[in-house]
């Protein structure tokens, strides 16, 4: 349905364009502004003076810090332009001193209404995104002509349109499509309904609509232009002073690329250069200003303060009176009349209460209002005629604030001014030192060949911010890569491309399990376990020079080097080691580690520990003398429980058994049959009380083998160190 708004926007375009107001200003908030301007010129002259930039700091979180400074004489009205995107960000951070005991009349701004607010002010009462059926619909009841349509023009009153499928064949398998129609009621009161095609013009008649049209997409296209926001604040004091204006706005990151340049003849330096690449979107130039860069990211965010806000009140319908009919009550029951001395009583309990509740509400009341015209007479003071707006100096005395450094943030403060002009960029040098830096080969089981690598050691006092680097040896271009921050006196690996004369062989490795200590007290058996294991890595060299090549071997949790060879750096997921190769030669890294293992076994009577028991046991003659006594107690519980649970099966067969035959003799009752199953089932009897006599001698002999299983365990107790290999295997090469 949408494509059918074209028909009605083709008609609407020939309209004259009626002057309008800016968006946003009515003819009462013109005329507001007119006084205000009025009142403003007796003490404030119409000289307006644009306030520069003097300061800028960036921040990597995408919002900059903005000061801007100038000196103003005695009342004077000072300018800032901002685009519509950075006002929100000016209005929640901006902060304003005068220096010279002077103070801010107020502060200024041009602001727009909100479209769909806009758009209510209209009588179509069509939203900002209508469909064609929506504006034919607000057309209802208008003057309209129709042209193009059978039959001539048609000059009528539009009643209503509607949507019809019909099919486009004399089949039932036949597509269909939707048509639209127009009900219109012409001047001679004839009802025509003509359907909507392409060639059909329908134009308002009345001259009123078609400026509400016109309105209505004027306002449409005043969403596609942002201009600029023009800040005004009021300087109101004496003689020349400085006034500073600052604030946050949204800025472009800024970015850190640096140049690692070798000499050509080695020196075991290299020349750092650092850059970073600025952009100014903002809508004024940077001429002369001092610029620093912070690598840090403080928490900031937006909100739509320069949005006018609307609230949604709730709508209370209007309470109507409800119609009575004529009823009948009845009567109350008879009461006793009170006796004289009762009731004056009981009046005077009645005024009493009356005059209290009365003194009550007027005292309340009187209170109320005096409460009331109190916080009057305090929000005058704050922000009555006159007061002004309070100055940050009237707040603020010397050594009620002090400076400290940024949290975990560093900075790049330029000695120099820099100018960059409005939709431009820069690229503004930040270092250039000379730093120990080492070539070297790094290799790790993560990556699948070498990198080569610079060992950058930061000697300066800035630190190196994340960014990219690119790297020049002899003159040429070597590789590039990614850093990420470098504090002052941190090394670190920056690799930045691939060396295939070196090749790195995981060898097997080697994995020894020795039980060394086993202990046991207070019924928990540890075993403590050391593994050990060794690693072979084969360095192959294929260039015409010698390399420092870096291998990255993996930590392991709870385990410690035990190898000679010590690595030169340490991180959290590997130990770096170097190994010096000569040119076509080859070199061997072998790295030993040590881990200690130890695993508890509680022993007590509610589990079957007889298996690990009599494994742990043939680890030594000693120890299987002192765990011969707990072995056996085991055993001889476990034997006891194993007969009470074959004691329980025997009896749960003989009570089936013994139901059986009694089912028997019930069914052969008075038959001669029945003697055979009388002889079974007093069997069945004496055999399942033989069997209960049984469970209870188990039962007792279980719990004394019970008692005695748990009098083994509390004193047995003893520490042996051992020397026994638990496990010793050979891992493949990796």
């Amino acid at each position: 349905m949408r494509p059918l708004l074209i028909v009605l926007g083709l008609a609407v375009s020939t309209f004259a364009l009626a002057l309008e107001p800016p968006v946003g200003t009515t003819a009462k908030s013109q005329h507001a502004t007119q006084q205000g301007s009025a009142g403003a010129s007796a003490t404030i002259p119409p000289v307006v003076k644009d306030l520069p930039v003097r300061k800028v700091v960036l921040y990597k979180n995408g919002v900059g810090y903005f000061e801007h400074a100038g000196s103003v004489s005695g009342n004077q009205r000072v300018t800032i332009d901002f685009t519509s995107p950075q006002l929100n960000d000016v209005l929640q951070s901006l902060t304003v001193l005068d220096e010279g005991g002077g103070r801010i009349g107020g502060v200024n701004y041009n602001s727009t209404t909100p479209l769909a607010e806009q758009l209510k002010s209209l009588s179509l009462g069509m939203g900002d995104d209508p469909t064609s059926t929506e504006l034919f619909q607000a057309l209802r009841g208008q003057r309209v002509e129709v042209t193009g349509g059978p039959g001539g023009a048609i000059t009528g009153r539009l009643m209503s349109i509607e949507a019809r499928t019909e099919k486009t064949g004399a089949t039932d398998n036949d597509s269909t499509v939707d048509r639209f129609y127009l009900t219109l009621i012409a001047t001679s009161g004839a009802v025509r309904v003509i359907e909507l095609t392409p060639a059909l013009s329908v134009r308002p008649v009345e001259p009123n609509l078609q400026g509400e049209l016109d309105r209505y997409l004027q306002l449409l296209s005043t969403t596609h232009s942002t201009g600029l926001r023009h800040l005004t604040l009021d300087a109101l004091g004496q003689g020349q002073r400085q006034l500073r204006v600052s604030y946050i706005s949204e800025v472009p990151v800024w970015k850190s690329t640096y140049r690692i340049v070798f000499p050509h003849e080695a020196n075991g330096n290299a020349t750092v250069q650092g850059w970073a690449v600025v952009d100014n979107t903002v809508g004024a130039d940077w001429d002369n200003v001092q610029l620093a860069l912070v690598a840090g990211a403080p928490q900031s965010f937006i909100q739509p303060l320069s949005q006018p806000l609307y609230t949604r009140r709730p709508e209370i319908p209007i309470a109507t009176a409800a119609e009575t009919t004529p009823q009948t009550h009845e009567a109350a029951e008879m009461s006793p009349v009170p006796s004289p001395e009762v009731v004056p009583r009981a009046i005077a309990k009645s005024a009493n209460q009356t005059v209290s509740v009365s003194e009550s509400f007027g005292v309340a009341g009187m209170e109320g209002t005096g409460s009331g015209g109190s916080m009057g007479i305090v929000a005058g003071r704050g922000y009555g005629v006159g007061s002004g707006v309070y100055r940050a100096s009237d707040a603020l005395q010397q050594g009620d604030v002090s400076t400290n450094a940024f949290d975990d943030f560093f900075e790049y403060a330029l000695t120099q001014p820099v100018t960059i002009h409005k939709n431009e960029s820069a690229m503004v040098p930040i270092l250039q030192q000379d730093l120990p830096a080492e070539h070297v080969t790094l290799w790790s089981g993560n990556e699948t060949n070498p990198l080569r690598a610079v060992w950058l050691e930061n000697k300066s006092s800035l630190t190196l911010d994340t960014g990219s680097f690119s790297i020049f040896e002899n003159g040429e271009f070597a590789g590039e890569g990614l850093l990420d921050p470098i504090h002052p006196g941190e090394k670190r690996l920056l690799s930045y491309a691939s060396d295939q004369a070196v090749k790195v062989h995981r060898g097997g490795l080697m994995e020894t399990r020795t039980l060394h200590h086993i202990a046991m007290h207070d019924g928990v058996l540890v075993e403590s376990t050391s593994e050990v294991t060794d690693s072979t890595y084969t360095v192959s060299n294929a260039a015409t020079e010698a390399r420092t090549v870096i291998v990255e071997h993996p930590r392991r949790e709870g385990s410690e080097l035990n190898s000679d060879v010590k690595p030169a750096e340490t991180t959290a997921a590997a130990y770096r080691f170097r190994v010096a190769v000569d040119s076509h030669k080859s070199a061997d890294l072998h790295v030993g580690e040590r881990a200690t293992l130890s695993e508890r076994v509680v022993i007590n009577p509610d589990f079957d520990r007889t298996a690990f028991l009599i494994a742990v046991s043939k680890y030594t003659p000693d120890l299987e003398e002192k765990l011969r006594p707990l072995i056996e107690a085991e055993t001889a519980l476990t034997d006891l429980n194993r007969k009470l649970a074959e004691n329980q099966q025997k009896q749960k067969t003989l009570g089936d058994d013994e139901t059986r035959a009694r089912e028997n003799l019930t069914a052969l009752k008075g038959n001669d049959a029945a003697k055979r199953f009388v002889e079974e089932l007093n069997r069945a009897e004496d055999d399942i009380d033989a069997a209960r006599k049984e469970q209870k001698s188990l039962e007792t002999q279980r719990d004394a083998a019970r008692a005695h299983l748990t009098a083994v365990i509390a004193q047995l107790s003893f520490d042996s160190d051992l020397n026994v290999v638990t496990k010793s295997n050979q891992i493949s090469g990796v």
